[in-house]
């Protein structure tokens, strides 16, 4: 049993080298070794022979390492139905509004304006009452009146009965108290307390998804960061600091030094002697355009040049993308990888997916180091949501991308 245990912790050590340790893989890891733990005492007594547990555990093993992917969409009856990890469902049965969609959830209100959300298996009523609402990809916040709430991790919580503006990151829930005049944060679950405002109330400058960046009564700009306060520096009117912020990144064109810069690690570092010209900050890293006009990526103290020759470019979660001599390009481990030969117009990025129109009209995806043509019918539109592509054709099915396979309703 002890040596079933030790190979299952070995092979699923090789499973994180694969995908470098992601913090989601990691969180796999822990998981399954400790309920293979549970697992494999059950399965001694009950006496099971050893290789059936092997081919037992096998079988358990794509379920948990499958990426994510919820849609939500309309068919030709009016229908609302759902694709979750390729498998189709049915929401509701007439028309819905005011959709939106997570990576772990399809928030909507149906015909009776019931404002509802589904998280992958059923859908669950929130309130019956008109609300105004905000999401990100696995925080929703609500509010009826100045009655404000949030939902995260599958449940409904309050937040004020004093509710002003509010804003949702990844991670986070920023909110204006009334009634004390506060600016406060939620993250997880803990409410913590940015500043008491002594003036007219506002919110932050800029906020990510799991961190953010505010400027306090005496106009010090501060930083939010995984439950920690940092000092940034005195705005004195004249010019302000043009901030880019990821998870777990913040980027910034600073105007006192006037050096381009970044947070990270709770440590402010310069990045560049100038300016940047364009930024965008991603999960752990940072994608610009230096003063010379080189595209450049920076993460984890390091810098490394994309291209000097670029037409286009942009990056967001965790790809970068970017055309070259009519070809497109990523950037994967470290390495300069072509996606497509072609000059590409159009495309949308999210999570690891990098989707866009093919040279034939119809729709590509690259993720995990491979090219995939979902269709080449023309006249589509499409759209990313967790891990997966959703293409919608005119006769209103649509075909959805999702691990690796093609669906079609």
């Amino acid at each position: 049993m002890r040596c079933l245990h030790q190979f299952v912790s070995s092979f699923v050590r090789s499973i994180l080298g694969i995908f470098n340790n992601s913090p989601k893989v990691l969180s796999f890891y822990v998981a399954l070794t400790v309920h293979c733990s549970t697992l494999f005492e059950y399965l001694g007594a009950v006496q099971i022979k050893p290789m059936r547990k092997i081919l037992f555990l096998f079988v358990l093993l794509p379920v948990f390492g499958q990426a994510q992917s919820i849609f939500g969409y309309t068919d030709f009856n009016l229908y609302f139905k759902s694709v979750v990890n390729g498998t189709f469902g049915q929401i509701e049965y007439q028309e819905v509004s005011d959709v939106g969609m997570g990576d772990e959830f399809i928030v909507y209100k149906n015909s009776q304006k019931d404002f509802k959300v589904f998280n992958g298996t059923s859908s669950k009523l929130i309130t019956n009452q008109m609300v105004n609402y905000k999401h990100s990809d696995h925080i929703i916040a609500w509010n009826i009146g100045t009655l404000l709430y949030y939902f995260e991790d599958g449940k409904p919580h309050n937040i004020t009965s004093f509710g002003g503006e509010y804003a949702v990151g990844d991670s986070l829930v920023v909110y204006q108290d009334t009634r004390y005049y506060t600016l406060n944060v939620i993250y997880k679950g803990q409410v913590i307390q940015l500043m008491q405002q002594t003036s007219d109330m506002y919110m932050p400058e800029l906020i990510g998804d799991n961190i953010l960046v505010f400027r306090d009564n005496g106009n010090v700009y501060r930083v939010f960061w995984r439950g920690q306060i940092y000092e940034l520096g005195v705005w004195n009117g004249n010019q302000a600091f043009d901030f880019y912020a990821g998870t777990d990144i913040l980027a910034f064109n600073d105007p006192q030094s006037r050096t381009f810069a970044v947070f990270e690690n709770g440590e402010f570092m310069d990045v560049e002697d100038m300016f940047a010209r364009k930024v965008k900050a991603c999960r752990g890293f940072v994608v610009y355009e230096d003063n010379q006009g080189n595209l450049k990526r920076y993460g984890k103290g390091k810098t490394e040049e994309l291209s000097s020759f670029y037409q286009f470019w942009d990056a967001k979660d965790d790809v970068v993308m970017w055309g070259e001599a009519n070809s497109l390009y990523t950037n994967l481990k470290g390495e300069k990888t072509q996606i497509a030969g072609y000059k590409v117009d159009e495309w949308k990025l999210k999570n690891d997916v990098i989707a866009f129109r093919n040279q034939l009209g119809g729709v590509s995806v690259y993720q995990g180091e491979k090219l995939t043509d979902i269709t080449n019918i023309t006249n589509t539109d499409f759209d990313l949501n967790g891990h997966g592509v959703m293409v919608h054709l005119m006769n209103k099915s649509v075909m959805v991308y999702s691990n690796g396979k093609v669906v079609r309703d």
